[in-house]
């Protein structure tokens, strides 16, 4: 698949692209949230697109492990305010977000894209997405980010995350979802081990078999610490690094806080391939 519609756009995947993170939170786990500060806001954005991304990933509501869930109103007033300053911009607008009242505001405000952690799961979600034209991120999680990483047991990571993410499209497609909307993502870090994590990323060409194209958020991520002994504000060339592995094994979309250096790396290598 060379295509899905995201909204406005029609997004062609034929070379991989970069979604950049954008955190109007407040306890983002590396600590580049916006606080819902539109002016701060405006200044990542100018960056990350002066810097080559594709589309934008605006989130209010962090879920880094252990993260406490943002009161709805609050989250509600970042995402739409956010959007109407964004949405006059020639570039996706993604939405990060699990709660269906977000989804349905954000829509109406001018987002293009839906990207779920908990995969359309919250009672009213796929409602609130299925009859409008916008991309949709499903995401796997075992649990939920309070307590996710407390202990991820899988019998086979690889299969079950597959069958878990082949099950959402099945439910999104019964409710008129086309699969051209649709984006699978494995959830690096949500409910799984190091080792989970890693054997994942080895097996991402499985997760595109079916034709659906794949993202993978891999960024400054602890399993990139844990390999290479460094802090989160000090992961960048790890996190490259394992976007450009995800992009060998098939990955259409990377989900990263470094575009440029990120888009360097792509080019290089694009020149080879």
């Amino acid at each position: 698949m060379c295509n899905i519609q995201c909204g406005r756009f029609q997004l062609d995947l034929s070379r991989p692209r970069i979604m950049a993170i954008v955190n109007l939170t407040d306890d983002s786990f590396t600590g580049d949230g916006t606080h819902g500060d539109l002016d701060s806001t405006m200044r990542r954005v100018d960056q990350v697109l002066e810097e080559g991304a594709d589309m934008l990933d605006i989130g209010a509501e962090s879920s880094r492990p252990g993260a406490d869930s943002v009161p709805e109103p609050q989250e509600l007033e970042r995402v739409v305010r956010c959007i109407e300053r964004l949405r006059s911009l020639q570039v996706p607008l993604s939405i990060d977000t699990l709660k269906p009242a977000v989804m349905r505001a954000a829509i109406d405000a001018g987002a293009d894209m839906i990207n779920d952690i908990n995969a359309f799961n919250a009672p009213g979600a796929i409602e609130a997405v299925a009859p409008v034209n916008v991309g949709l991120c499903v995401m796997h999680m075992q649990g939920e980010p309070r307590t996710m990483q407390r202990s991820p047991h899988y019998v086979d990571v690889v299969e079950d995350v597959a069958i878990y993410l082949e099950d959402r499209v099945r439910a999104l497609e019964a409710a008129g979802v086309t699969r051209n909307r649709i984006v699978l993502d494995p959830g690096f870090g949500f409910g799984k081990t190091v080792e989970h994590n890693f054997t994942l990323l080895r097996e991402m060409a499985r997760f595109g078999r079916d034709g659906l194209p794949v993202l993978a958020g891999l960024s400054r991520k602890s399993m990139l610490g844990s390999v290479t002994g460094r802090p989160v504000e000090e992961r960048m060339v790890a996190s490259v690094a394992a976007a450009l592995i995800a992009v060998e094994r098939g990955a259409r979309i990377v989900r990263v806080h470094d575009v440029g250096a990120t888009r360097d790396a792509l080019k290089i290598w694009e020149a080879v391939s």
